[in-house]
């Protein structure tokens, strides 16, 4: 049940950056009020030093948002393979599996979609590189308890990153 509610700081987030979008794409469009020679040269000067420092700092937040959504997409990437890998563990496992795979699968996807909204998608989705092969039934059960406890810490962490950048 963490997927659902770490979906929602996310959703936060990207409210809040939408909003904050707009609000500068409103100060962009903005006219000069007059003429800038009635100001202090003094006090020009110190404004470009400010608007450089929140560029910077603007940029420095962006690349760690995009470093972090990178890392959750390519994380829940890897533990689609994962999943997949486990196929036939069991039938009785067998739905709770498949949910599970359709659960990270759609929170990769939502967390694709947020990068690309944001423009801070790569250009190529990544393609999944070699999973193991479990070839027997205890191989698929321990790989099984193996994934999920993995899986579980990588959500909690995740969960974790993204209710912080909600707060931030």
């Amino acid at each position: 049940m963490a997927v659902p509610a770490a979906q929602s700081p996310m959703k936060l987030m990207a409210l809040q950056l939408l909003l904050w979008h707009s609000a500068l794409w409103t100060v962009q469009e903005a006219t000069p009020l007059g003429p800038a020679s009635s100001l202090p040269q003094s006090f020009l000067l110190k404004c470009l030093e400010q608007v450089r420092k929140i560029q910077g700092d603007g940029a420095a937040l962006q690349e760690k948002l995009t470093g972090c959504l990178s890392q959750l997409h390519s994380g829940l990437f890897l533990y689609q393979g994962l999943l997949q890998a486990l196929e036939g563990i069991s039938p009785e496992l067998g739905p709770t599996l498949d949910t599970l795979q359709l659960d990270v699968a759609d929170f990769a996807t939502t967390i694709w979609q947020q990068m690309e909204d944001l423009g801070m998608a790569p250009a190529l989705q990544p393609t999944q590189g070699a999973m193991p092969a479990f070839t027997s039934a205890f191989q698929r059960r321990a790989g099984g308890v193996l994934v999920a406890s993995h899986l579980q810490r990588f959500l909690e962490l995740a969960y974790r990153v993204l209710r912080h950048l909600a707060q931030s």
